[in-house]
């Protein structure tokens, strides 16, 4: 089973790109997604020894490498669903930089957050962690009233602007996806863990039905997928099986109540054996921990999906995106 590693992980450490994939590769993970925070000199260091043939890259995480200018890596430093459109135009040209990128480097899909439908209002702000902090003081129950009540006005608020967000975006999508088909490479939009988020499980599947082409899927992060089941947004398990079909990889990593995600796999509350349907070799796998996660707790969270999606489960294969 192929898992790759985010360089995300270890960025920071290193200042030579064949250092950084050395030690992925001890670790016993096979490939690479190249991280938002990879520079021009790593990514130099990660080409030498892509070329000679020692490791793969599987994905890119827009925006990469970082941007000229940019103090350091950001995947929404400009946002492609947008309602200004000088930031979604800007958002194209750094996604089509990250499209030439990966091309060059073998990826087989680029990353990206998508963008987010603000909930500004002259009554006041509704966000992600006005609905964090509400369901602390409820202790967790999605069920409360005074709970649900709120997250009924955020929906609110969101459902009567996520149109225009919508429709911007797919005027974005139109003039890039072309250059995505002649790359052969897949454009994946990521789920996130707020309720800001474009596109939303239902939107992804809406954007799909009216672009009917290979050259763009959804990625499934799985601690960011249990963080809004957490908030009573979804059901995790039932949300990834419905976008299973067009699903071309997955941020592995694990989570804890409510948002404490990027924590190694086995070490929260997900249980992997109900996602064995991502042990199928069209999905891109790749684990994405925090940081401080250490060597051995990623070997050990590594071993866990490697032994829980190899128990003889026979993987629901995708259908072709």
């Amino acid at each position: 089973m192929r898992i790759a590693l985010s360089t995300n992980w270890n960025a920071s450490r290193h200042e030579q790109g064949e250092a950084l994939v050395d030690e992925i590769l001890a670790l016993g993970f096979d490939a690479l997604e190249l991280g938002y925070h990879t520079t021009e000199a790593l990514a130099a260091g990660v080409r030498r020894r892509v070329a000679a043939g020692a490791v793969a890259v599987d994905s890119v995480h827009a925006y990469c490498p970082v941007p000229i200018g940019a103090p350091h890596g950001y995947p929404e430093l400009y946002l492609l669903a947008s309602l200004d459109e000088d930031e979604r135009a800007m958002a194209a040209i750094l996604l089509g930089r990250t499209l030439s990128f990966a091309e060059s480097m073998g990826a087989r899909a680029v990353v990206l957050h998508a963008g987010r439908v603000f909930l500004k209002s002259l009554f006041g702000e509704l966000h992600t962690q006005t609905l964090v902090d509400a369901l602390e003081e409820e202790e967790g129950a999605t069920d409360a009233p005074r709970y649900q009540r709120l997250l009924a006005k955020a929906l609110r608020r969101r459902a009567a602007r996520v149109g225009k967000y919508f429709d911007g975006f797919c005027l974005s999508l139109d003039a890039l996806l072309p250059k995505f088909e002649k790359a052969g490479v897949t454009l994946c939009l990521e789920n996130l863990p707020s309720i800001e988020a474009f596109p939303d499980e239902r939107e992804m599947a809406m954007l799909k039905r009216r672009f009917d082409t290979p050259a763009l899927a959804y990625w499934h992060d799985m601690g960011h997928g249990q963080v809004r089941e957490n908030m009573g947004w979804i059901r995790h398990a039932d949300a990834a099986r419905e976008l299973l079909p067009f699903t071309r990889g997955i941020h592995i990593h694990d989570a804890l109540p409510l948002t404490n995600d990027h924590l190694p796999a086995g070490q929260g509350m997900i249980d992997f054996g109900a996602f064995g349907f991502y042990g199928s070799d069209a999905i891109i796998k790749v684990f994405e921990p925090a940081q401080q996660v250490t060597r051995k707790e990623l070997g050990e969270a590594l071993r866990h999906v490697r032994q829980t999606w190899g128990k003889g489960v026979k993987p629901e294969a995708p259908l072709p995106v």
